[in-house]
C-alpha cells in the first residue's frame, strides 16, 4: 500500500491497485483549503509522481449535504501578505496535481468555490451532482482568483463566460456547468463516487503508458507539436503493450471472422 505509513488530518485516502481516492475531510469548515491540506496534497502528489495511479478527488458531507470545497481558509487567507502570494501556496499544489502522470477525476458535490473550484479545474475530468455550485467569489473579498482560474477557466469554458465568473461573481449551477462542458456528467449524490470509479475503470482499461504520454503531449505548448507527438509515438511503437494489445485485437477479429464464415456455411447447408 502506497500510503500505509502516512497519517493525514485533512484528507482520507482509499487505495486500489490502479487508483487512489482522496477525500477532502475538513467538514467543520466546509472543506476550506488550509496550509495543512495543501501540505498533505503535496504528499499525495509526491507518491503518485513516483508510483503513477489514477487520482479521484472528492469532498465530504456537511450536515447531511455534500460539499467539495468552499474555498481557501479565509482565517488564514486574511493574514497572508505579499510574500505569501508570491509563494503561490495554492497554485503550486494545484499545478502539481494537474501535472500528475495519470488522469485526475474531480467528483464535485455542493459548493466548489474559490480555491475549491480552482482545484477542480486542475483535474482532467469533472463530474458533479445536481446540487453543485461552481464559481469564483474572490473579487468580492478584495482579491483575485490566483490559483489557476484566470487562465484555466478561459481554456475550459471560453472567455465570455470566464469573465462573468471571474469579474462579475457568477456562480454556475449543475445545468449551466454541464452546458458549458465544465463538467461532463451529472449524477445523484448517492451515485457520484460510483460514477467516478466507473470513469476510472474506463481509463484503467487503456494502456497506462499510452494514457500517460497522451496526457503529457496534450498539455504541451502548441509550438512543440508535431515533433513531440512523433517522439511519443515512437516510444509507444516500441512498447510490448502495443504489440500485445494489437495482436489481441487482430486475434479477436480473426475469431469473429471465422465465426461468421462458419455461420454462413451452416446456413447454406
Amino acid at each position: 500500500m502506497l500510503f500505509a505509513d502516512y497519517s493525514f488530518s485533512t484528507l482520507r485516502v482509499d487505495e486500489r491497485d490502479d487508483r487512489v481516492h482522496v477525500t477532502l475531510n475538513r467538514p467543520e469548515v466546509r472543506n476550506a483549503i488550509d496550509q495543512a491540506m495543501v501540505d498533505e496534497l503535496h504528499s499525495v502528489c509526491a507518491v503518485l509522481e513516483r508510483e503513477p495511479r489514477i487520482l479521484i478527488l472528492s469532498g465530504t458531507e456537511v450536515n447531511g449535504k455534500g460539499i467539495f470545497a468552499s474555498g481557501a481558509d479565509i482565517s488564514q487567507l486574511r493574514e497572508r501578505r505579499r510574500d505569501d502570494a508570491l509563494a503561490g501556496i495554492n497554485s503550486t499544489v494545484f499545478h502539481r496535481i494537474a501535472r500528475l502522470p495519470l488522469p485526475v477525476i474531480a467528483a464535485l458535490d455542493g459548493f466548489a468555490l474559490g480555491g475549491g473550484a480552482e482545484l477542480a479545474y486542475a483535474a482532467d475530468f469533472r463530474i458533479a451532482t445536481p446540487s453543485v455550485k461552481i464559481g469564483q467569489p474572490e473579487t468580492g473579498l478584495g482579491i483575485m482568483a490566483a490559483a489557476g482560474a484566470t487562465w484555466r477557466l478561459k481554456e475550459l469554458v471560453g472567455e465570455p463566460l470566464a469573465k462573468e465568473i471571474l469579474l462579475a461573481g457568477r456562480i454556475l449551477d449543475a445545468d449551466e456547468a454541464l452546458a458549458a462542458r465544465l463538467v461532463t456528467e451529472i449524477h445523484e449524490s448517492a451515485n457520484l463516487i460510483e460514477a467516478a470509479h466507473a470513469l476510472a475503470d474506463r481509463i484503467g482499461k487503456q494502456d497506462p503508458l499510452a494514457v500517460r504520454l497522451t496526457k503529457t503531449v496534450f498539455h504541451t505548448p502548441r509550438e512543440a507539436h508535431p515533433v513531440i507527438d512523433t517522439v511519443a509515438q515512437g516510444i509507444l511503437f516500441e512498447s510490448q503493450a502495443k504489440f500485445d494489445r494489437m495482436q489481441t485485437f487482430l486475434d479477436k477479429n480473426a475469431a469473429k471472422s471465422a465465426a461468421r464464415s462458419a455461420a454462413k456455411q451452416n446456413e447454406s447447408k
